[in-house]
């Protein structure tokens, strides 16, 4: 799902089909990279847009060489730390910093802020339940709010982190009550989530029984045992020899 809300990719799994969802792709050589158009692929993200839009222009802290810890009540880990734990530069952290703190002043996101943005981005349908899932996935401490470090760590992670990395991320996200497994319930809750955040007005038509579909075909591929659930192991396992599967981690920061 592209920010203008163009149907990208029905899941962050790919396509149970087999279509290779991203023509032209490069192929990953195991070895993080810095991509060519970091800007680019950073714009992309609905949660960046949501924080570059709010860093003005004129902000005094604009020259400033580190982050401005003076204003708010959650003080955010040093700069070069935080650059240390990501893979973003310096600069890229000082504006993503500037924006977070313009829009949250408390250094910290709660639940109703990350559903304000993606109903802002995605006005077509309902977006409520699918920004529910994704709050929870960066919440780490599960304590009802996000802060700077988590926020950024957890972009870096889907934006340019290693596939490993990114597939340990989706089982979070898919893995709803964090019991360290995946039922093929909370597998539908997501794909119906992101379905519903499409609206029903998308083209081409979504049909109501779609996210059951491929929700069948994917629990298939990998509940290995049968036992009903999808492990940490099954699901990176599947997901590393099934190549259209690894094709869509390319598709990451197209889903946030």
């Amino acid at each position: 799902i592209q920010a203008d809300g163009k149907m990208v990719d029905g899941s962050l799994l790919g396509d149970a089909n087999g279509v290779d969802p991203v023509p032209g792709r490069v192929k990953n050589s195991g070895k993080w990279q810095k991509p060519r158009f970091s800007r680019k692929a950073l714009m992309k993200c609905c949660l960046v847009k949501w924080i570059i839009a709010s860093t003005q222009p004129q902000d005094k802290d604009s020259s400033d060489s580190d982050l401005e810890l003076s204003t708010v009540r959650h003080q955010p880990e040093g700069l070069d730390q935080l650059q240390a734990q990501t893979k973003f530069t310096r600069k890229e952290l000082q504006s993503l910093y500037r924006g977070f703190k313009n829009e949250c002043p408390s250094g910290l996101v709660d639940e109703e802020t990350f559903k304000s943005i993606y109903s802002q981005f995605f006005p077509q349908g309902d977006a409520s339940t699918y920004a529910h899932f994704l709050f929870n996935a960066f919440d780490i401490d599960r304590n009802g709010s996000i802060r700077f470090e988590d926020f950024v760590i957890g972009l870096s992670v889907l934006l340019r982190g290693s596939v490993t990395e990114k597939l340990n991320w989706a089982f979070n996200l898919y893995d709803i009550n964090k019991d360290g497994y995946i039922t093929k319930e909370e597998m539908l809750a997501i794909m119906k989530s992101i379905y519903d955040m499409m609206g029903r007005y998308t083209y081409p038509c979504v049909r109501d029984d779609a996210p059951s579909e491929h929700v069948d075909k994917f629990f298939q591929k990998m509940d290995k045992n049968r036992d009903g659930v999808v492990t940490i192991e099954e699901f990176i396992e599947t997901c590393q020899k099934d190549e259209n599967i690894m094709n869509s981690m390319q598709l990451f920061e197209n889903v946030i």
